[in-house]
């Protein structure tokens, strides 16, 4: 590593334009600039390295150009940005030291200079992998913690669904049911997913939704008395029919709807009418208004992981050079698990 103040070359993913439908990884472009692993005298920001970056479905959003003032797009010939774990390089903060570890947002790059350390939290337990800051014990793990115990309200012996199943955030919600005595089946989109969903995360039932040519179908032949909760994480045609199967106060939390994300048109749904006949609560939450539950979040999900009560998969990609591949890669279902890039390996 290169000392002190010294400039250095910093290898980045740069956003080139703003986007319309599917991603691409011509959208991204991996370039070299350089930058001073030295803090302005009189800053409060820190510099970091980057050791893992997430891919997350929510970057795609900022792909897009928006003029609303309270959304900010990736600005073309910047680089991207995500959640990430990274070690302090140089800190003008006092929470923040050299050598510490951190978890939050920073740049798709080698370095990234952190103007608001607000953003980022210290990693105090390193008896886990640190890429699992990027997922069960990161933003993914706490959004699915907060939707489900938070928004869903459970109850022992509930009927539990879960789209996209597999993913990062899907297959938490899955287990932490299974652990609070519920019935839990998830759909994914592929006859692989479906089998790990079964057989390696205890999920009661899944299936594979490419294959089923009617979905209302296939959620009654799964819930024969209809669903106390969805975790909806693809919204679309899979809502439209989850409407269809959802029991008296049934609870809906729509985390994502990945499956609109990329059309140029949003897709109708037609059955809303449930929501009032079965007197449905269906609520959208974002993750950062549960931030400040981080703590709490954390004790209970370390304890599951050192217990082995649960079980969390990670797909990996090795190199910033492999990072625009593995984040057009969750829109067309190729990953399994959380989709992970490492950048360096301390």
């Amino acid at each position: 590593m290169a000392s002190g103040g010294e400039v250095i070359s910093n290898k980045q993913v740069i956003f080139k334009q703003f986007v319309e439908g599917f991603p691409k990884e011509s959208d991204m472009a991996v370039k070299t600039s350089s930058i001073s692993l030295k803090v302005e005298e009189g800053s409060n920001a820190v510099v970091v390295k980057n050791l893992y970056l997430s891919c997350d479905p929510r970057m795609r959003f900022r792909m897009k150009h928006s003029k609303d003032p309270g959304f900010v797009s990736f600005q073309p010939s910047s680089p991207l940005e995500g959640f990430g774990v990274a070690k302090v390089v140089d800190s003008g903060h006092p929470e923040f030291k050299k050598g510490d570890l951190v978890w939050g947002t920073v740049g798709w790059e080698e370095y990234s200079v952190i103007k608001n350390p607000e953003s980022i939290f210290k990693i105090h337990h390193t008896d886990v992998p640190l890429s699992y800051y990027t997922g069960i014990l990161g933003m993914p793990g706490l959004t699915a913690w907060a939707g489900f115990y938070e928004v869903c309200a459970p109850k022992k012996g509930e009927y539990v669904y879960i789209s996209a199943a597999s993913g990062a955030v899907g297959q938490l919600v899955g287990q932490f049911a299974k652990l609070m005595g519920c019935y839990v089946v998830g759909s994914a989109g592929s006859k692989e997913k479906v089998e790990i969903l079964k057989n390696k995360l205890g999920f009661d039932d899944a299936f594979n939704y490419k294959e089923e040519h009617d979905l209302d179908a296939a959620l009654k032949r799964c819930f024969p008395e209809g669903i106390d909760i969805y975790f909806d994480n693809v919204g679309g045609k899979m809502l439209d029919a989850v409407l269809l199967n959802m029991r008296l106060q049934g609870r809906i939390a729509v985390c994502g709807m990945i499956s609109q994300y990329n059309l140029g048109q949003s897709e109708g749904v037609c059955n809303l009418m449930n929501i009032v006949y079965q007197r449905i609560h269906m609520v959208g939450f974002i993750v950062f208004d549960y931030f400040p539950q981080y703590s709490k979040f954390l004790e209970v999900v370390l304890s599951l992981i050192r217990e082995g009560k649960i079980v969390y998969l990670e797909d990996i990609a090795e190199g910033l050079e492999n990072a625009p591949a593995a984040l057009v890669g969750l829109f067309s279902g190729r990953n399994i698990g959380k989709q992970v890039v490492v950048v360096a390996r301390e």
